[in-house]
């Protein structure tokens, strides 16, 4: 692991922010960078219009900004560059800052060297965000009585969730607390190059995404690895036994392995079946990230009747098979978190009514003949939007053909106000609408939170 003196004292040193982002990606770094006295300079390739709002939250800091492109001195000037995970390795000014041998990080390297306590990491292809929000609600409710603590400890949640930087209230954070971080293959591939691992690792399952970044399936796995890459023999690894790709994991880790949702629980008092575990939240998928958090709060001593207890008060997260409205006996649910066809496959398996699916968005180069299949002949109509939606229609079209099936009826929308138009046409009493898009978001909007929130504006309107 990186030692943590890199990061002991940032007064005076000369800090670059490389990517504050149009989603704030960088607003708690370069937030935490100028309360410790450095000289922070924001780096973007977007211009000052574009960043307007992320540029706001940090009104009144000593920080520099060098927006609308990057220029080479900043790199090679720099003492400390922290880069977006978003950005890619192959930069050409990442280049200039190592020939330069200045210092790479990122803001999640940073919060690992500084954390006084250890971390819950989880991370996974689908469900990582459920999961650790349900690992969080676990332990709030056990008000942190784990591996018999007192009960005083706080509980933190952050990292890819999108709750805020954790980076920024650090030194608020004790050892007697317990933090819980959602990890992306972006930042677990960063992690890798401190050789830095959780304590707790959890991994929900594995397939393809991201690969426009990664490159291929094999890279973004090894990212993926990091997250228990680094373990030793006191850690603990939370593996889902039901996944092809993790059940060869178990054999390349020292630390101790739990499986779920069949395997060595951990908890207190009584075995479970995942049937047992009732959920405000719909679907079997859920159920099993249940049983990963259950597994992980399993490790440190938890009572299994406190902690299904707490899983029936949780009510999910926005943008993830959130409940609209119900408008004339059509139920519409916004699933906008579903950027990858696993998840919109687990949405649509979630219902047994009758479906019309909004689908579609930005080309991740990733296959979606999987989600295709599954589609025919179980979903009533699809819209399709975004790049991909040619495509998707075409495989439609074949699946279609290929197996002689009537369903689904699809059209192509322009925009997702024309998409939830569409729907509202062929809705009957009865049927549920199903916003889970299987892909990402940004070529028609900043990020699935947007996405989302502009589908129930336009439900409710």
């Amino acid at each position: 692991m990186e030692s943590s003196d890199l990061y002991k004292n940032f007064k005076g040193k000369r800090v670059l922010v490389m990517g504050l982002g149009r989603f704030g990606g960088g607003i708690g770094v370069s937030k935490f960078l100028a309360q410790e006295g450095a000289h922070v300079k924001v780096t973007d390739l977007a211009g000052e219009d574009e960043l307007t709002e992320s540029i706001k939250q940090l009104a009144g800091l000593n920080i520099e900004y060098h927006l609308g492109g990057h220029r080479e001195e900043d790199f090679a000037e720099a003492d400390l560059i922290v880069v977006n995970p978003a950005v890619h390795k192959d930069s050409p000014w990442l280049k200039v800052a190592r020939e330069h041998k200045v210092r790479l990080t990122s803001e999640m390297n940073i919060f690992f060297a500084l954390c006084p306590t250890p971390i819950i990491g989880v991370t996974g292809s689908n469900g990582k965000s459920t999961t650790t929000a349900m690992i969080g609600e676990i332990l709030k409710a056990s008000r942190g009585k784990a591996n018999n603590q007192q009960g005083n400890s706080k509980v933190w949640v952050g990292g890819n969730i999108g709750q805020g930087s954790l980076l920024v209230r650090i030194k608020e954070i004790s050892r007697a607390d317990i933090v819980v971080l959602e990890l992306s293959s972006f930042q677990l591939y960063d992690l890798g190059e401190v050789e830095c691992s959780p304590h707790i690792a959890v991994v929900t399952n594995i397939a393809p995404n991201h690969l426009d970044w990664h490159g291929s399936m094999k890279e973004y796995i090894n990212a993926k690895q990091n997250i228990f890459r680094f373990q030793n023999q006191n850690d603990y690894l939370v593996l889902n036994s039901e996944d092809e790709e993790l059940k060869k994991w178990g054999e390349l880790t020292d630390s101790k392995v739990v499986w779920y949702p069949e395997g060595d629980r951990g908890l207190r008092n009584r075995e479970y079946e995942i049937e047992d575990i009732k959920l405000k939240v719909p679907g079997r998928h859920n159920r099993m990230n249940a049983a990963a958090a259950l597994a992980a709060v399993g490790t440190m001593g938890l009572d299994l009747a406190e902690a299904l207890k707490a899983l029936e008060e949780y009510a999910g997260l926005e943008h993830r098979l959130e409940f609209v409205g119900e408008i004339e006996g059509v139920r519409y649910y916004n699933d906008s978190i579903a950027t990858t066809p696993e998840s919109a496959i687990a949405a649509l398996e979630s219902f047994n009514q009758k479906k019309i699916m909004i689908l579609g968005g930005y080309d991740k180069k990733i296959p979606l003949e999987g989600l295709v299949k599954k589609i025919v002949g179980q979903v009533e109509v699809v819209i399709l939007i975004g790049e991909v939606r040619n495509g998707l229609a075409d495989l439609i079209e074949r699946e279609r053909k290929d197996r002689k099936e009537r369903l689904p009826v699809w059209e192509k929308a322009d925009t997702l106000e024309q998409a939830v138009s569409l729907c509202r046409e062929y809705a009957k009493e009865g049927m549920v609408v199903l916003f889970s898009p299987g892909c990402a978001s940004y070529d028609m909007f900043r990020n699935f939170q947007e996405r989302g929130e502009k589908f129930k504006g336009l439900v409710n309107g």
